[in-house]
């Protein structure tokens, strides 16, 4: 089959880099940062065609405006212009220019398959529909967070156009069949690649750099939207806390704050420490987050909190730790940085069951096999 990817760039940087390292006839369309990488690895190693189309690169004004979303809080006129963007899709030029590009793109590459990630801003439904209607594409969306909360109006009003909605967390699934999709299904679009996702030695300087007790990489702000994340951070602080991200942090947690972590980074980050904490965003309920699986993968010990897809996919006490209140995760992390054994036996347990259940590889073959 044909699939054309629609998804943004976020991590130009970390594309840059990958391009700039690639084998001879290497096509990288997304950044290793980005899950988008991985699921085209294993399309195209299933022996299917892939192009892509990148709906935030910018017509009028080039590339220069193609950087790293970075949340701050602060208010700014970049801020605002975004704001009325999103408020307004249809009156930005640039936008109506994309579209344009989209329609020309299917009729050139004449896809099966559109594979649409969430967070979409600029892909009218009027687009989306043309090209149903022209060249009897199936749309399939892939979504990481909830609809009523994260998505856009352009997103809700397209949902009766997607003829598959692929959800991480089921809770998510159900409400974009209340806004009209025809069908969902929960797969998780997070997994992990063993040839990318694996356990890394560090440096000597790479040690030092990265040491510590307990880990977390990952966004907290906005508060509203991250703040049963916050709260566990908050109760284990005096852990042997060490927090990575590419956003700004609450003042609460800014003296933990060690840096950016995209990538491989990221990955010899969560090697670094000795238990990984990961809880959730205030609107996944349902679990599946991408470092469910990656740090499982690098080999991690893992704490999560109890959610209904943790015990789905891993076993508690045998391939993951839980906690169910802040109370409870200060336990877990003091009695598992006592018992090494444990700790370790439970990580390497984990990687042996991602690794034979939840690759992207077999996410593919499983969306294909929901397409037949």
């Amino acid at each position: 089959m044909k699939f054309l990817i629609i998804d943004s760039i976020y991590h130009p940087e970390e594309l840059a880099k990958a391009q700039e390292n690639a084998t001879p006839g290497e096509s990288i369309l997304f950044p290793p940062s980005q899950g988008t990488y991985f699921l085209i690895r294993s399309l195209r190693k299933l022996g299917h065609q892939v192009d892509a189309f990148v709906r935030n690169a910018p017509i009028l004004f080039g590339k220069r405006n193609l950087r790293l979303e970075r949340f701050t809080g602060v208010r700014s006129l970049a801020t605002l212009m975004t704001a009325l963007s999103l408020r307004l899709p249809r009156a930005h030029p640039d936008f109506r220019l994309r579209n344009r590009r989209l329609l020309a793109t299917v009729a050139a590459y004449e896809p099966d398959i559109i594979l649409m990630f969430g967070n979409n801003r600029v892909v009218f439904p009027e687009t989306l529909a043309a090209i149903k209607s022209r060249y009897g594409c199936k749309v399939v969306y892939l979504g990481f967070d909830s609809p009523l909360v994260f998505s856009r109006a352009i997103e809700r009003t397209a949902a009766p156009l997607y003829d598959l909605v692929l959800v991480n967390d089921y809770y998510h699934g159900t409400q974009w069949l209340d806004l009209g999709a025809t069908r969902m299904e929960v797969l998780p679009i997070s997994a992990c690649d063993p040839e990318f996702h694996h356990p890394y030695t560090l440096s000597a300087s790479e040690q030092v750099e990265f040491a510590c007790e307990v880990g977390f990489v990952g966004t907290l702000l906005p508060p509203n939207l991250y703040s049963l994340r916050i709260k566990a951070l908050e109760a284990i602080k005096d852990c042997g806390l060490g927090v990575w991200s590419i956003h700004d942090l609450p003042s609460s947690l800014q003296p933990y704050y060690r840096g950016q972590a995209l990538g491989e980074k990221m990955l010899r980050v969560l090697c670094g420490s000795k238990i990984q904490v990961n809880p959730h965003g205030d609107s996944m309920r349902y679990g599946g987050n991408m470092r469910l699986f990656e740090a499982a993968a690098c080999g991690i010990f893992q704490i999560a909190d109890d959610l209904p897809g943790i015990s789905k996919w891993f076993t508690p006490g045998e391939t993951i730790a839980t906690y169910h209140s802040t109370d409870h995760l200060r336990k877990q992390v003091a009695y598992y940085l006592k018992h090494d054994d444990e700790r370790q036996g439970i990580a390497l347990q984990a990687q042996a069951h991602v690794y034979a259940n939840h690759t992207y590889d077999q996410r593919m073959a499983t969306l294909v096999s929901l397409l037949e």
